[in-house]
């Protein structure tokens, strides 16, 4: 069979996470059989999922976070009263006379050295000119204030600690993995249903807790599934308020006077499932609201249920029959809710709206018309089954025929990066900085619609310039251990255009030319 490494290309680029360096020969592979190298993976739906030594559940991961929340609480407790004890001790046992008003006061006796430090310092400051430009042109030995000292680095707690593990296991895994077509299915799949670390402590030792148990299982699975999954998951209700929601008329409602917190319900209408515009109006974003009323989580001391996990609170619930999109649903407890869920996956505004967003992730900015019907259509007949949607995206022309020029996000880029220069990371530390100086910090989008997902959002001027000190620094630092005309090889070979391949062989250095192929389209466009 005729090899193409254009199609390689596309096949690495478009679908997955670019080829790895080293002795993989991913584009040779991929170029006997584009398509086929890169279905092979949707073939292994055990292989989505992720686990790694020290990873936790999201209720064992909630018990950590109360336990040390109560840690830092009693700490506190105590140092307060620490200081409370400390300025007993050293208040004076009288107020001493006043000193005239030219006079400056004596160190008094039996303070602390704190106190007296303070004093000192105060007399100090007093002295000084009250302009610096006052103070006369002269060298003095040590004019110049000493750098401080860097503070020890204080040991990570157990948010820090989870964060990091989960970050480090996923970034192995897409560095690692073949082609990455279903690693990047599971970065669409959770920017789609996003969640922010930034919301708070329990938000931020869930994150990958959340990818893994709520999104992982179900990327070759129905679309009605990872709904249910993600919208009961702990990291999602808390993110979105709804441990907040009562029913009005519930006895919770009643007792604490309190009402419905509508966040959930309307992401799960406008963002997760229809769509702007995909046919529901306010009165069905309340309907819903209403009937998931009571999804929430066990707290701290559960009293629901194991702290950290989804539970359904009856008492929160708002009681009766909700209309939802034309349709009543009676009260049927958390199966009234399970079941709205489940009819509104299978909406046709949510086949659209899905299948929109696929080929805009992995096409084209603006998404062919023909491509999203023809996804659409699949999505319908097969019930929302992801992976005859994932197999159809790979059959499909368009996405063959379409030009690479789809700018690479921070994250793809420094994923791509890494496989290439086979680079396993064994710390996450500079890929998370480095993350967050592009503006892709992980699991933290700004806002429950996610990272945007067009060139526009990430080829902007200084984004550019940011990626190009990035990969001036990789130059630097692995450039003299390397040869950039190799990897161009692993990265693209014949499909690499001339133009790229002039500029890595006229670079002044090894580092230079590692730099210049890092920021050339062939690894900048999917």
């Amino acid at each position: 069979m005729a090899r193409d490494s254009q199609a390689a290309l596309v096949a690495l680029n478009r679908f997955g996470f670019g080829a790895r360096g080293g002795a993989s020969g991913d584009l040779i592979n991929a170029a006997s059989d584009p398509r086929g190298f890169v279905k092979a993976e949707l073939a292994r739906p055990n292989g989505v999922l992720l686990e790694a030594p020290g990873l936790q559940s999201t209720p064992q991961l909630g018990q950590a976070v109360f336990a040390y929340q109560d840690q830092v609480k009693q700490a506190r407790e105590a140092a307060k009263e620490t200081a409370k004890e400390t300025a007993k001790a050293a208040a004076p046992a009288e107020t001493p006379p006043q000193a005239p008003a030219d006079q400056k006061p004596a160190l008094r006796r039996n303070l602390s050295l704190n106190t007296a430090a303070t004093e000192i310092a105060g007399q100090m400051a007093d002295a000084k000119p009250a302009d610096a430009s006052a103070r006369p042109e002269t060298m003095q030995p040590n004019a110049a204030t000493p750098p401080a000292a860097k503070p020890a680095p204080q040991p990570l707690n157990v948010i820090q600690k989870t964060f990091r593990a989960e970050a480090l296991a996923r970034l192995q895994r897409a560095t690692l993995v073949e082609c990455g077509f279903t690693e990047r299915l599971v970065v669409f799949w959770s920017n789609h249903f996003c969640i922010s670390a930034t919301k708070g402590e329990l938000a931020r030792i869930w994150a990958g807790a959340f990818e893994r148990e709520a999104i992982r299982p179900h990327v070759l699975g129905r679309f009605a599934d990872m709904l249910k999954a993600v919208e009961q998951h702990p990291a999602m209700l808390f993110f979105l308020d709804n441990q907040q929601s009562l029913g009005p008329d519930s006895r919770a409602g009643q007792n604490r006077k309190r009402g419905l917190n509508e966040n959930l319900a309307r992401e799960i209408m406008e963002l997760h499932t229809l769509g702007v515009g995909g046919g529901y109006t306010q009165d069905d974003v309340t309907s819903l609201a209403r009937i998931i009323t009571g999804w929430t989580f066990a707290g701290r001391q559960g009293q629901l249920g194991t702290p950290g996990s989804f539970v359904f609170n009856t008492n929160a619930h708002q009681p009766g029959p909700q209309v939802l999109l034309g349709k009543t649903y009676e009260p049927a407890g958390l199966a009234q809710g399970e079941a709205a869920l489940a009819d509104i996956a299978r909406h046709p505004s949510t086949a659209n709206f899905i299948a929109t967003k696929l080929v805009r992730h992995f096409v084209a900015d603006d998404p062919p018309p023909v491509l999203v019907a023809r996804l659409r259509d699949v999505f319908v007949k097969t019930d929302g089954d992801l992976r005859a949607l994932a197999t159809a995206l790979v059959d499909a022309d368009e996405a063959w025929k379409a030009p690479l020029t789809k700018m690479r996000s921070p994250y793809d880029f420094l994923v791509a990066s890494g496989r290439l220069l086979a680079r396993v990371p064994e710390d996450p530390g500079a890929y998370l900085n480095n993350l967050n100086l592009l503006g892709q910090p992980l699991w933290s989008p700004a806002g429950p619609n996610g990272f945007p997902d067009t060139s526009a959002a990430w080829a902007a001027p200084e984004g550019m310039k940011l990626r190009l000190d990035i990969a001036a620094q990789m130059g630097a630092r692995l450039g003299n251990n390397i040869d950039p005309l190799d990897l161009l090889e692993f990265a693209a070979a014949d499909a690499a255009s001339i133009e790229t391949r002039r500029t890595v062989e006229r670079a002044e250095s090894r580092q230079q030319a590692l730099a210049l192929l890092l920021m050339s389209p062939e690894m900048q466009r999917r």
